[in-house]
């Protein structure tokens, strides 16, 4: 039921920001700027079922700026990954991906951990985006071992291809017979066994 009131709401104020001409569309969304075509669009979308995830309501604003915060102001390492800090020297933990993600602990002088952790800052003008498509942490797995496996066709269909434009291919001979010379087999012992089946 929520998901179809969300559907009905979610249209209804499409339509209206549409009729007000609060909606634009760039490129190849040019064809719906026409009313029928935009109104095939909205009938469309109505005939699918949506999926709504309803998430439990937060406690307070700052629980939502410290949720929002985890994906909008993401640093590069969290405070708890640090050690310690002695004589010039930062000591910090991190998990090693080459060693079955083992975490280990590094130490560098206080210089080289700041240039490190400066190049993560974004200039002006970028904004900070979570990994989507292939890289989505949804399905992200099936979707990279799904991508490996057709790369791993494509592969082996250029390897073959290549082998057989570079191998000897020489003319078919066909097959004669031995007595006359021909090239037209009949096979005689199924047409004895057809024989004696019929009389």
């Amino acid at each position: 039921m929520l998901s179809r009131l969300f559907r009905g709401k979610y249209l209804a104020h499409l339509r209206q920001a549409f009729d007000q001409g609060q909606l634009t569309f760039p490129g190849k969304l040019a064809p719906l700027a026409a009313p029928e075509c935009f109104q095939h669009l909205l009938t469309t979308l109505a005939r699918h079922d949506w999926v709504v995830y309803a998430k439990a309501p937060f406690g307070g604003p700052a629980q939502v700026l410290k949720y929002l915060a985890r994906y909008s102001h993401r640093v590069a390492i969290s405070n708890s990954r640090l050690l310690s800090l002695a004589e010039g020297r930062v000591t910090f933990r991190y998990k090693d991906y080459a060693d079955a993600q083992r975490q280990k602990t590094m130490t560098l002088p206080a210089e080289e951990f700041l240039r490190r952790f400066v190049q993560h800052v974004l200039p002006r003008g970028f904004v900070k985006v979570r990994h989507y498509g292939l890289l989505a942490n949804r399905h992200r797995q099936d979707k990279l071992e799904l991508c490996r496996r057709l790369l791993l066709v494509v592969t082996v269909l250029l390897l073959t291809t290549a082998a057989s434009a570079t191998a000897d291919v020489s003319p078919v001979h066909p097959q004669r017979c031995p007595q006359c010379g021909g090239q037209r087999f009949v096979v005689l012992e199924l047409l004895h066994r057809a024989k004696v089946d019929t009389s």
